[in-house]
């Protein structure tokens, strides 16, 4: 039978459940296991796809379109288990689905409440993925034991091992264990309360993972166990990373958690196999050079926004060992300063996606140094359109090009709406969405890149390059280089006299893996570090 994984965090957010649900994962596959990634959020929106970078950070979409957590980032960055729709479930989902089958009168006139309708429906939704091919399916709880929203969950994941049996069961709760340095001591009371919560519920934790600032000691590790009714040997300390987030699963490994988990669940495979992973973090630990990439964005304060980006941009600089710095700056800064003061000192600058006309006179400056500077540049989504913004008003001539999204009566909209999008009013998943196929043009950087002459890549917007003024492009210099299949939709352009200047409407962040960089992603470094290296202007 298929074995499961429950991983809850406690006492405070942003402890890195996400990344120890996919070191664990990581670690499973590492030793033979077929693993299967799951996020369950608790908030009430069907999906992030609606929901602020500002409260949420950015919408991770997988290749069947569907609009999920930026977890799934990590679980498909350290991973190879396939991610789809049931990989991430919300509260609003899970109860839209039941008014659903309440409506279609499925429920045969029955009172329709949490208990059991609700769990019942969180359950299905957990073991659809318990399927004859899957070894361990890992699944993680959004949230913080405590929350009111995410009780429905954790009952839900109490009555599993009533269905499937304890021993195909484990339940990991990832903890934090705090070092005030006043009293030069590790505090273990916020662990022992989190752990009561979720034992008064009626979860009792067969492992903990304690984030800690500092080594706690094997003394604390002991008490910690003790109170909180664990064997000691299952307490894992995971201290914060020097380097990268990518010695999460050496930290794990060396602590011995997969050797934890076959025990704990009766799995025999074979060795740990991590030799490739240890070397890519002594080259991480060692790099051979340096270069600083410009990140010009309208959501700069807020990091999980650009999560992905700014993730294969480190993977990026893992194919090349060179260690990547990343400026990152506001878009409407480039508005207001002296732009040779912003962006002179940078090897590559890169603009990623977003909505809305707030900084797009930034960007599309920022596009403007970069291609009269020479400076690699690579665009995405939001940053193609506003490179193809700019080469209009620039080299065209059209000063007042515009994309419809930003001004409706532009008199030449050179982006513009896609005839499919025009009669959508709900805002909810309606977008171009997910994995479309893409043509390459011989003798670009992006058929040099990539290697091949048709590629996949996933999609998130509404807006497009507008096919009239595509000829009068092209007479000037500025080539699409990948289009649909049928032609119609331009992908990419570039500019063919620039050292490197690629821009993109899909989203390439969201396939790249440290030991895989993705392929633009990974030559646009190249082009940058030749940039530093003085190989050309």
């Amino acid at each position: 039978m298929t074995k499961h994984i429950f991983v809850t965090g406690g006492v405070v957010s942003s402890l890195g459940k996400g990344l120890t649900s996919a070191s664990i994962g990581f670690l499973l596959e590492r030793r033979g296991l077929r693993v299967r990634m799951q996020k369950l959020d608790p908030y009430l929106n069907v999906d992030p796809g609606t929901m602020s970078p500002y409260q949420h950070g950015e919408v991770y979409v997988l290749d069947d379109g569907s609009e999920t957590d930026l977890d799934l980032g990590h679980y498909e960055r350290f991973t190879k288990s396939p991610l789809s729709a049931k990989s991430n479930f919300t509260t609003g989902r899970i109860y839209s689905t039941v008014i659903e089958k309440e409506r279609r009168g499925e429920y045969l006139g029955a009172t329709v409440q949490v208990v059991p309708h609700v769990t019942n429906e969180i359950k299905s939704c957990i073991r659809a993925l318990a399927t004859d091919d899957v070894d361990v399916v890992i699944t993680e709880l959004g949230g913080t034991v405590g929350d009111i929203e995410g009780l429905p969950f954790l009952e839900a994941i109490r009555q599993i091992p009533l269905d499937v049996g304890k021993e195909n069961c484990l339940f990991i709760h990832l903890t934090l264990v705090p070092y005030l340095k006043a009293a030069r001591e590790a505090k273990t009371k916020p662990t022992q309360h989190s752990v009561g919560q979720l034992r008064q519920i009626g979860i009792q934790p067969d492992v903990l993972v304690v984030r800690t600032e500092r080594p706690m000691g094997r003394e604390n590790a002991e008490k910690i166990a003790l109170f909180c009714n664990v064997e000691s040997d299952a307490v894992i300390e995971e201290t914060d990373k020097e380097f990268s987030i990518y010695e999460v699963p050496l930290g794990l490994a060396e602590n011995k958690l997969d050797e934890l988990i076959l025990r704990k669940l009766g799995l025999s495979r074979g060795h740990l196999d991590i030799d490739d992973w240890r070397n890519l973090m002594h080259r991480v630990r060692n790099p051979q050079h340096e270069v600083t990439i410009a990140v010009v964005g309208k959501y700069i304060e807020h990091r999980d926004a650009y999560k992905s980006i700014y993730e294969s941009l480190i993977h990026a600089g893992f194919a090349h060992s060179t260690r990547v710095l990343i400026k990152r700056i506001e878009a409407e800064e480039c508005e207001h300063q002296e732009l040779e003061q912003l962006l002179g000192s940078v090897h590559g600058i890169l603009i990623p996606g977003g909505f809305g006309y707030r900084g797009i006179e930034g960007k599309i400056l920022a596009t403007q140094f970069a291609r009269e500077k020479k400076i690699p540049f690579f665009g995405i989504c939001l940053g193609m359109q506003c490179a193809v913004i700019e080469y209009a008003r620039n080299v065209l001539g059209l000063s007042e090009a515009n994309s419809t999204e930003f001004a409706e009566d532009t008199p030449d909209p050179v982006i513009c709406m896609l005839e499919e999008q025009k009669t959508i009013t709900d805002k909810g998943g309606t977008m171009r969405l997910g994995a479309q196929p893409c043509l390459l043009s011989e003798n670009s950087h992006s058929i040099d890149a990539y290697g091949v002459g048709e590629i996949s890549e996933r999609h998130r917007h509404r807006f497009e390059f507008n096919p009239a003024y595509r000829d009068r492009f092209v007479e000037a210099g500025l080539q699409p280089t990948g289009t649909s299949p049928n032609g119609n939709l331009v992908e990419i352009v570039e500019v063919p006299d620039h050292p490197w200047f690629v821009s993109v409407q899909f989203h390439p962040e969201f396939k790249s893996s440290p030991l895989e960089a993705h392929p633009l992603f990974r030559d646009f470094l190249g082009a940058a570090l030749k940039k530093h290296q003085g190989k050309f202007a």
